[in-house]
């Protein structure tokens, strides 16, 4: 990455960065399908467990791991600044000292409050036995998840996100041994259901840390850093940086994930096989935002670097190359959305209804790519300039202002039923792209122009 490259140079960079980020969300996607899938086919019940521990923990995890990618633009920053390694190795051991800390509130947290939340569900005692083993089972894979989420966010800074794609490739096998042995109490181990999925998954984290500590401690260029070479000491002053950038970040994801938590709990009043065909075109439209997602992180990283570098020009042709990438890649995943909704809603069930109800989800799911493919780009590239507070209070306004109230006028005081909170989520996700992509154009034009020099 330097100021010399073409914008054809350029769209090559960012695709090296970009495929084995794809590559690791996608398995990473994959590791919550094998844990559904080998829970399902042990039974029923232990899979609502599994699924309800899963809607309470995935909103939460999503916000707070959020915080901790504010280590990737302050990595990029500082290697593109050329600063001596001594400030990355600091800057990322505090992020790690910062991670156990959140860990270990979240643990405590979760030891208060998780029972009172999951008997106000009025579930079932076997599925809220479950939902609550599982999650106290992955609970003891707290710290090392949390750990592992800032070694990621410095590998993938340095611009070495095939070595994220190899340990997260790695976790998938280790994860679906585990789910056999644990969950199925196969090989000697004890026969756990649902819970045993959550063990698995704590091993799996725990294996996947120690395997980035090894190669961040031995292999080039990581080692040339010398992380783990110094104990230093607790800076309050780099934590209260890194909350600086991560809380907002944190709170924007969390705003964007729990609104589509939110909309489910809001249809539960519909009949089962609408539930199931939401669930099903919401699952498929959460396998094509990885592709946005993983455009949105690649920009984190070059923008950082660039604009670390001073080379706003080159920041603002990344920016615009990686949005470009995403609303190509979503007028494809469109097409296909609008030539072949049966086709796709029949790889999920054979239910003649809920496959004609989810093919009819799949179309609305079809603006979600559109909108999808600018405001999560965009939001990446902001992240890299590090300006984060005025996405975060854009999100909350799209998608709980705008979005969820549009979407609950129109489910229930309309002809729309349904389809009115689908509405209601494209109407916020628009809202978001729109505003976001004026904020990165004043940012570009006004802040950071590209004839800068600093």
């Amino acid at each position: 990455m330097n100021q010399t490259y073409s914008k054809k140079q350029k769209l090559h960079q960012l695709l090296v960065i970009l495929v084995p980020i794809l590559v690791t969300q996608l398995a990473m996607y994959s590791m919550t399908f094998i844990d559904t899938l080998m829970t399902g086919r042990y039974n029923s019940q232990d899979l609502a467990g599994v699924a309800i521990g899963s809607s309470l923990w995935v909103p939460v995890f999503t916000g707070l791991s959020g915080i901790l990618l504010a280590v990737t633009p302050i990595v990029s920053h500082l290697v593109g600044a050329k600063k001596q390694s001594e400030e990355v190795a600091f800057s990322v051991i505090q992020g790690v000292y910062l991670s156990v800390i959140m860990a270990v509130l979240v643990f405590a947290g979760g030891a208060l409050s998780l029972n009172p939340i999951l008997s106000g569900m009025n579930l079932e005692n076997r599925v809220h036995d479950t939902a609550f083993n599982y999650l106290a089972a992955l609970s003891t894979g707290l710290i090392p998840l949390f750990v592992y989420n800032v070694l990621r966010s410095f590998i993938d800074a340095l611009g070495k996100t095939r070595v994220s794609m190899f340990i997260t490739l790695l976790s998938l096998p280790i994860n679906a041994v585990f789910n056999y042995m644990l969950i199925y109490g196969k090989w000697g181990f004890p026969e756990l259901g649902g819970a045993g999925a959550g063990y698995a998954s704590s091993i799996t984290y725990w294996l996947i840390m120690l395997i980035s500590f090894f190669i961040i401690h031995k292999n080039s260029p990581f080692s040339n850093y010398g992380v783990f070479r110094n104990l230093h000491a607790v800076s309050i002053g780099k934590w209260k940086e890194i909350l600086m950038i991560g809380i907002p970040i944190g709170l924007s994801i969390f705003f964007e994930t729990s609104i589509f938590s939110a909309v489910t709990l809001l249809m539960s009043t519909f009949e089962t096989a609408v539930i199931a065909a939401h669930q099903i075109a919401l699952n498929f439209a959460s396998l094509l935002y990885m592709i946005p997602l993983s455009i949105s992180m690649a920009l984190t990283i070059v923008v950082g670097f660039e604009a670390g570098a001073s080379r706003f020009k080159d920041a603002k042709e990344y920016s615009w190359i990686g949005v470009g990438i995403a609303v190509i890649m979503a007028l494809i995943c469109a097409a296909i959305l609008l030539a072949f909704p049966r086709e796709v809603a029949s790889i999920y069930t054979k239910d003649s209804y809920v496959l004609k109800l989810t093919a009819n989800f799949l179309i609305y799911a079809m603006f979600f790519q559109l909108s999808d493919a600018i405001q999560a780009p965009v939001q990446g590239a902001l992240r890299g300039y590090k300006d984060v507070n005025v996405t975060f209070i854009m999100s909350l306004i799209s998608y709980w202002i705008i979005g969820l109230p549009f979407g609950y006028y129109l489910a229930n005081h309309s002809n729309w039923g349904a389809y009115g909170y689908w509405i209601g989520l494209i109407t916020g996700l628009a809202a978001g792209a729109i505003t976001l992509t004026g904020r990165l154009i004043y940012l570009q034009n006004k802040k950071y122009p590209a004839s800068m020099k600093v």
